[in-house]
Parts: C-alpha cells; structure tokens; sequence
C-alpha cells in the first residue's frame, strides 16, 4: 500500500494560471487607467511571486526536506492563495513529516476544489487508513452530493432553470409548439427541481456540517470548554470529528457515540472558517 502510495504522491506542477482580460470604455479618465495599470501589475507581480514560492517549496521536496516544503507550501496558503495541486502538495510534505492530521485536512481542502480528482482521493483513502481510533467519515449522500463542486452544482442549477423557463416562454409566446415541447418541458422541469435539491444538500453540508481534525499528536475532550473540566476521552492526531458547538478558544466535538470539547489549536476546522 505504501508503494502505491509513493506512486500518488507526486509532486504537481503550478497548474493554475492568471488571466485577466479587462474590457475598458473608449473614454475612461487617466486616474481609472492608473489605478486598472496597477491592479493589473500587482496581481501578475503576486502571481509571479505564488508561482516562484510554489517551485522553491516542491525544490524543497524533491530534496527530502519536507517539513521544509511543508513549511512553504503553509505559507502560501497562508498569503491567500489555493488550488488543488498547492493542497495535494501541501498534504504529501506533511504526511512525509509524520503529520496525519495536517495531511488529511490538506487532502480533504484539495478534494472540495477538485472532487474528481483520483489521486488527491486516493491519498486522503491511504492517509486515513494509517489512523486507528475514534473519527467519522463522510456519509454516503455526503460522497454522492460531493462529486460536484458548490459553485458546479449552482451553474448546473441555473443553466437547467433557464432553460427550463425558456422553454415556457416559447409555448407562450407560439402556443403551436405546446405540444412539441410539453415532453421536453416537463423532463427540464424535472431536471431543474432535482438539481436545485441537490444544490441545497450541497450548501447545508458545506456551511453546516463542519468537521474538525485533529493535528496534535495527542488531545484530550473534556466535559466543559476550560481546562479544569474532566476529561472525556483521548484523540490522536488525524482523528476527523463532527463540529458540534465553539466556545472562546474550545471547540465541541463528536464521534463513534461520544461528544467532549477541544482547544481550537488542536484542530483545524473545514471548511475553514
């Protein structure tokens, strides 16, 4: 398994790319041509700059140095800047420097960018079957509802809607093709209430079912969100929990039939908030 494994973790290339295209009216004012000038020249020097840090992180890698890479990629990411590759990278260094928990949250950050992408899931599939304890799993709807990205599932929604209701203007507006398009109308029609379910599952799983993982070697759930409370039970680095509450600093989680609270330095939450 670890070979496969190696096989998978690859670093990946800078695969995005920035584009700009600005359209312009014929008569603008010179400060708005500056001001469009400098907004342009700042966001090429960031990509520069994404791009230069991104290849010194994956040197870094290609080296051994992986808590170093590790080190580059997390500022990267830390400067605003995300995509699949950065996360699939960014999991790989950390999971070379022994890191479980840094590693899954990476995996699963790539995977919300790219669900489809076989080999971002099938490391997060390895990462995870390296961790014995208490975790939870996404649920099956949560798999099927996930194979599309939120803002996929919203532009599939609406392309469908519109369709949907051009059709029904057409028979509106030529009652002869009432009967040519009544089949085609109604499938659309259906199509676009499905859709628009499979829509709301999406966002409900992505801004209500938050999950916190675990990236201390060892943490301890209490009953109550302060260090005096009683223990409740122990998690190890790359346990993945249910978000339940937060509380100044604690957050309260659960799992396998058990809830405690946690200090948020011990575990990141995603989506990121």
């Amino acid at each position: 398994m670890k070979a496969n494994f190696q096989n998978t973790c690859r670093r990946r290339g800078d695969e995005s790319q920035t584009k700009t295209n600005l359209e312009t009216p014929h008569v603008v004012s010179y400060a708005v041509l500056v001001l469009l000038g400098t907004l342009i020249f700042a966001g090429n020097l960031l990509a520069a700059n994404v791009a230069s840090d991104f290849s010194t992180a994956n040197k870094l890698y290609a080296e051994g140095k992986f808590s170093d890479a590790a080190g580059s990629y997390e500022k990267i990411l830390e400067a605003g800047a995300a995509s699949p590759s950065l996360l699939f990278n960014y999991g790989n260094a950390e999971f070379k420097s022994g890191h479980l928990g840094k590693a899954i949250a990476a995996y699963r950050q790539a995977a919300q960018l790219a669900p489809r992408d076989s080999e971002i899931r099938a490391n997060l599939a390895f990462v995870r079957n390296q961790f014995q304890g208490t975790t939870t799993r996404e649920s099956r709807w949560q798999n099927w509802v996930g194979t599309l990205t939120l803002n996929e599932g919203a532009l599939l929604t609406a392309v469908l809607f519109w369709l949907t209701f051009a059709l029904l203007i057409a028979r509106q507006i030529r009652p002869a093709l009432v009967p040519k398009v009544k089949t085609t109308t109604r499938i659309f029609s259906a199509l676009t209430i499905f859709s628009g379910t499979v829509l709301a599952l999406q966002a409900a799983n992505h801004f209500n079912a938050a999950v916190a993982v675990v990236t201390s070697p060892e943490a301890i759930a209490r009953t109550g969100p302060f260090d005096e409370a009683q223990s409740a039970f122990t998690l190890h680095d790359g346990a993945e929990l249910s978000v339940l509450s937060r509380h100044e600093g604690w957050i309260q989680v659960a799992g396998a039939g058990k809830t405690g609270w946690l200090p948020a330095r011990q575990v990141e939450i995603l989506p990121d908030a």
